[in-house]
């Protein structure tokens, strides 16, 4: 897809484009001619400065980290180089909307560990030898954990905001009831937006602050949806992802035979999970979890009431908290 339109809060930045070739999936099957898109802030010519890898949510491109980025943030590009690579399938990097060779259906699919190994991939080609810090938020924290797991000494610090180690069965149940609105065709973007921008994204109260006067809801959730299709993403780009994000369990990496949790006691990282006191998509008890069993994991709880949308810059409060905490995190 093309970049979707500016938004309030992005950073205009250079947009960069790396073809890999033929890419061998964990599944056996292969991406015939895979693309990463990605953008640089800072200077990846200074080999002396820090590189911070950032990692994109299910259905998000590189401006999902925006709010981290710039002067007074977590990542100031004046003091580290920050990559931020556009997952497989997101419509940017190669997906089903845009192969050439593989369209559509035609496109295999692949795993959250198939884009992680795509984004070594991608470091490799760029020189970038060790990492700073990798960070993500939703299925860019999975990414982050599952970094962690797989490449354990590449990085020194991980920031992962409401993930999972492993796809808890509320998620997953979130995931298969959006995806059966898209395939049902005729009205049925009203109804994924209804699931993945309420149900999933929100709390009661925070919904009751976007949206107080309950007769407008029909009327917020149209206007949502004609604003998502002004956004040119593909619905099968996410149903694409949706399938990753449903089968991840960093306990499935090699070496670990399913055990998730020695996965997580694997990691040598400096770990940050952060997580609101309530998640309607992402359960809050998972990232708990994960952080009690990674050996060197500080837990921040995020302090707000919207949800999922914690570790977003839809909530300027958890926004500003999150930037300061991850700065004292990575000074310590």
């Amino acid at each position: 897809m093309p970049h979707p339109p500016m938004q309030p809060g992005w950073i205009e930045s250079a947009h960069h484009m790396c073809a890999l070739g033929a890419f061998g999936l964990e599944s056996g099957e292969c991406i015939d001619d895979l693309e990463l898109s990605y953008v640089v802030h800072g200077d990846l010519a200074d080999t002396l400065r820090p590189v911070v890898l950032g990692l994109c949510a299910i259905g998000s491109t590189h401006h999902r980290l925006d709010f981290l980025i710039g002067r007074e943030h977590a990542f100031d590009p004046a003091q580290v180089t920050v990559v931020v690579i556009d997952a497989i399938g997101n419509g940017l990097s190669s997906s089903p909307s845009n192969s050439q060779t593989q369209p559509g259906r035609q496109f295999p699919r692949f795993t959250i560990r198939d884009m992680v190994q795509s984004q070594m991939a991608l470091l490799e080609h760029l020189g970038v030898r060790n990492l700073e810090s990798v960070v993500g938020a939703s299925m860019g924290g999975m990414q982050a954990l599952q970094w962690g797991v797989s490449y354990p000494r590449f990085m020194r610090s991980i920031v992962a905001l409401t993930p999972m180690a492993k796809t808890a069965p509320w998620a997953a149940a979130m995931n298969h009831a959006a995806r059966l609105c898209l395939e049902t065709g005729n009205g049925g973007m009203e109804a994924w937006i209804a699931i993945m921008h309420i149900f999933a994204m929100r709390t009661p109260e925070r919904f009751a602050r976007d949206v107080p006067d309950a007769a407008s809801v029909p009327d917020w959730i149209s206007q949502r949806a004609a604003w998502w299709g002004a956004q040119q993403s593909d619905p099968l780009d996410w149903i694409y992802q949706s399938w990753a994000y449903d089968a991840h369990d960093v306990g499935t990496t090699p070496g670990f035979t399913g055990d998730t949790e020695r996965a997580l006691q694997s990691i040598h990282a400096r770990t940050m999970i952060g997580a609101p006191g309530l998640d309607l998509y992402n359960p809050v008890e998972a990232a708990e979890w994960a952080a009690r069993v990674i050996p060197d994991c500080r837990f921040l709880r995020l302090p707000s009431t919207s949800g999922h949308l914690a570790a977003t810059d839809a909530d300027p409060q958890s926004a500003e908290f999150i930037n300061r905490e991850i700065g004292r995190f990575l000074a310590t």
